[in-house]
């Protein structure tokens, strides 16, 4: 087993820490240009081809659940290649998927660039990010994800950039310049990358190798098993809780078309978008610097809670105008304040409650197995909003439904309850 010391002298700052850096500026590209930065496309592409909301939507679904088939398996391919080689491969495929969406004429291309770009970015970008960082740190996970989680808070703040883009160069060039850019940053990150901290002959969190007493929390063989982990009713409570959070996340698709349908111009529904995922960054920064001192439980259902009147802003914008008791600039404060700090916030302190409930030793599958679960519950949100508007002639009504789940999940969180391996 190769040591770290022959490749990488120690350094006065843990190498953990330039793992979490380097993840993070993938993680922000990867959040600007696609999972807060799409919608802006999305309204293009419909534009352009004058597809339905219900077609389209489905091809976003399908990206959502053929992600979550694939996430289980990323962490056992990881420790069977290598966490480079696996995003090396991840990176070439979304990179490849861009550029060929960028050229499309048909809806069958549609589906299968978005097909290649789930494959790419499963093994390229956050499951592989979060398995390894986990990996790292121990002590510190909870600050570690939240930084590395971060990055993809400030992607949030590029949207009216993109629409920008998207007047000035058209819609082809800007996402051609996208799939350019994956390959520009991911592939020097991929050479960042490393396995587990004691491959190395370093301990998580930079403990000293010749530390004789560590505690068997921060050892990697200690945990749950996968199939143990499944049989209890804490990993599915936070499941189920973390989809709802991810059916209410991926609503963002639709948000610019909708607001605009609401009576929004582009521009303020651009800047209303943009101005949520202030709250977003930090809401993901200030739980950095909370994680490790409270109980991440409670956190998570305080967060969950903003989430729930972020998304219930949306109802009231698309209310008609008549309702006077709740006006429409009511539901856009409520969304700016509340939706990107709720969901900003619930990010790392759900990814963090994984290795808390289930250990370190799968931790990487843990993390794809309740990405598989939130991957259902975020494929059926962009069909339920393109149904409903195609059945409806309105969005407004899928919004309601969102904020009732996300009820829904509040007291899930708060009936975890901590058990021992």
């Amino acid at each position: 087993m190769e040591l770290l010391h022959s490749k990488i002298k120690t350094p006065n700052i843990f190498y953990g820490w330039w793992i979490v850096i380097s993840a993070g500026i993938v993680q922000w590209y990867s959040s600007a240009v696609f999972w807060r930065g799409f919608p802006p496309f999305f309204d293009a592409i419909l534009t352009t081809f004058g597809w339905s909301s219900a077609a389209t939507g489905a091809a976003l679904s399908i990206q959502r659940s053929e992600s979550g088939l694939i996430s289980p398996f990323v962490g056992t391919i990881i420790k069977k290649f290598g966490p480079k080689k696996v995003m090396a491969f991840g990176i070439l495929l979304t990179g490849f998927s861009f550029i060929w969406m960028s050229r499309m004429q048909s809806i069958w291309e549609f589906y299968c660039a978005i097909t290649i770009l789930t494959l790419g970015m499963s093994f390229g970008t956050f499951i592989i990010f979060l398995a390894v960082v986990g990996n790292w740190f121990d002590r510190n996970r909870g600050k570690a994800i939240s930084i590395l989680m971060a990055g993809a808070g400030l992607g949030g703040l590029t949207v009216p950039l993109i629409v920008l883009g998207i007047d000035a160069f058209g819609w082809r060039n800007m996402i051609f310049a996208v799939g350019i850019g994956f390959w520009v940053l991911g592939f020097p990150t991929s050479l960042v990358l490393r396995g587990d901290p004691e491959n190395y002959g370093l301990l998580p969190d930079g403990e000293k190798p010749n530390k004789t007493e560590i505690k068997e929390s921060n050892s990697k063989d200690s945990g749950f098993t996968v199939s143990k982990a499944l049989k209890t009713g804490n990993f599915w409570k936070l499941a189920f809780a973390s989809g709802f959070s991810q059916a209410v996340f991926t609503s963002n698709l639709f948000h610019l078309t909708s607001f605009k349908e609401f009576g929004l111009t582009t521009t303020i529904a651009a800047t209303v978008i943009g101005l949520s995922w202030w709250g977003d960054i930090s809401g993901r920064v200030i739980v950095g610097f909370l994680t490790d001192k409270f109980d991440r439980k409670k956190l998570l259902a305080i967060s969950f809670t903003l989430l729930t009147i972020g998304i219930f802003g949306v109802s009231i914008i698309g209310l008609e105008n008549n309702y006077s008791f709740l006006p429409q600039s009511l539901g856009i404060v409520l969304f700016i304040l509340f939706f990107g700090l709720g969901f900003g916030s619930s990010v790392p302190l759900r990814l963090t409650l994984v290795a808390d409930y289930f250990g370190r030793k799968n931790y990487g599958s843990m993390i794809g197995i309740l990405n598989t679960v939130g991957a259902v519950f975020g494929a059926l949100a962009p069909l339920l909003i393109g149904l409903t508007k195609d059945i409806t002639g309105e969005y407004k009504y899928a919004y309601y439904v969102l904020s009732f789940a996300m009820v829904l999940a509040i007291p899930l969180v708060i009936s975890l309850k901590k058990k021992t391996n």
